[in-house]
């Protein structure tokens, strides 16, 4: 009698795919001090203040600083990432 009872079978393909969602971010595993270590090598503190401009990056600019301002504003974290993604570093090893 059990033989006849089966119960339905569940294929992975009906569970949504979170290493596909994951990987189309960009900024995936690239941490907030990396990103911005990058910003400042390829534009310098000036530069990223003219392009950016937040305190942070114009009065007496450290990266522990901004990186303490960043995680605490949203908005100015947001545009120091579309920055990043819009960068097209030269350097070997310094693409995002």
């Amino acid at each position: 009698m059990s033989a006849a009872f089966r119960a339905p079978v569940c294929t992975l393909s009906a569970f949504p795919k979170k290493a596909t969602a994951m990987s189309v971010q960009p900024l995936h595993g690239i941490t907030l001090e990396s990103l911005l270590n990058q910003l400042v090598t390829h534009y310098g503190w000036d530069g990223l203040a003219r392009k950016i401009d937040i305190k942070c990056f114009t009065n007496d600019p450290s990266i522990k600083s901004s990186l303490k301002f960043l995680r605490k504003t949203p908005w100015a974290r947001q545009r120091v990432e579309e920055l990043y993604l819009e960068t097209q570093f030269t350097e070997t090893g310094a693409q995002p």
